[in-house]
């Protein structure tokens, strides 16, 4: 939605406001394919966009259809072409499986389309159907059906098969990149460091507490220019901290660090997890490596299943 000035903007203000190492960073915009025509890319590179990321979803219009996307697969054709044209060596894909009717053989074409463009990064999600959406609506209704657990779990098998043989490190369930790509942003979501975010709706995170913005564009306006509070805080517990932990980490491939958690968080919180965590080892679901816990590949199946079983609700259960 932002005009190419306004994004040079906002670039400025944070050069003024913090000291920037340039040749480090990276600086992501995330847009779909039907909003980055030729000489839109050019003037984004031009102002020190250096990475993109495409919502790209699917290269058939049958599955992009189905998702009621608006760009069609010419115009993702397009737009990655011209992108890497236009200088841009770092540039991320969206793909999403388990889409209605996708057949194994056109999630392998997706897969096989992305190699030929030799990408340092992509994501792959599987559908889901999140409540109070028209695809919900529609399963309601009888339109359409829903997910297809089997078929998902197939194409995530096929994905992870590929990826590897690809030399894609799945560096998170959903996050796959060639050895020294890893997205900054991405990477510091899941290890748990600190963020800002600035605007309306935005979230922040320092570790032990966070913050989201005014969502109503307005109202957080108004509010910023009248020195009235902004956004809402919540202050994290040791167990919420704990908790986020094993969520971040156990979907690595860094793993869940036990060592960590007793020097964080204490030997109660070390020994629970090394006891709630067996029956997953036994069922080859997790594994320990050293003093880490990392998810088997049928593990990632079941991510949040163990996830969940793997927290702690209240000091009762220490």
């Amino acid at each position: 939605m932002l005009e190419v000035d306004e994004i040079k903007k906002i670039i400025e203000t944070i050069d003024r406001n913090y000291n920037l190492e340039w040749d480090k960073m990276e600086i992501t915009l995330e847009a779909n394919p039907d909003d980055l025509k030729k000489e839109k890319i050019q003037d984004l590179y031009s102002a020190g966009i250096n990475r993109l990321s495409i919502g790209v979803q699917s290269f058939f219009d049958t599955d992009l259809k189905t998702l009621h996307r608006i760009h069609n697969a010419e115009q993702s054709h397009q737009c990655i072409q011209e992108a890497q044209q236009s200088g841009f060596d770092n540039i991320t894909i969206d793909l999403i499986y388990g889409v209605q009717n996708q057949s194994d053989d056109i999630w392998m074409q997706n897969l096989e389309t992305l190699k030929n463009y030799n990408l340092p990064h992509f994501s792959a999600y599987a559908l889901t159907i999140e409540p109070k959406t028209a695809f919900e609506k529609m399963i309601r209704q009888g339109k359409i059906t829903g997910t297809d657990d089997d078929q998902a779990a197939r194409q995530f098998l096929v994905l992870q098969q590929w990826a590897n043989e690809q030399n894609y490190l799945a560096y998170e369930i959903s996050n796959y990149c060639k050895p020294g790509h890893f997205s900054k942003h991405n990477t510091g979501y899941w290890l748990g460091e600190k963020y800002l975010g600035a605007g309306p709706s935005a979230h922040s995170f320092n570790t032990h507490s966070r913050q989201w913005n005014i969502a109503n564009n307005t109202k957080y306006i108004q509010s910023v220019k009248n020195n009235d509070p902004y956004y809402e805080m919540e202050t994290l517990s040791d167990i919420s901290q704990y908790n986020e932990y094993v969520m971040t980490s156990l979907r690595t491939m860094w793993g869940c660090d036990i060592s960590l958690i007793r020097d964080r968080f204490g030997l109660a919180f070390a020994n629970e997890i090394t006891k709630s965590s067996l029956r997953y080892v036994s069922d080859n679901l997790l594994f320990k490596k050293d003093h880490k816990l990392l998810l088997t590949l049928a593990g990632k199946l079941l991510a949040d299943n163990i996830i969940s079983g793997l927290f702690i609700l209240n000091d009762n259960d220490l």
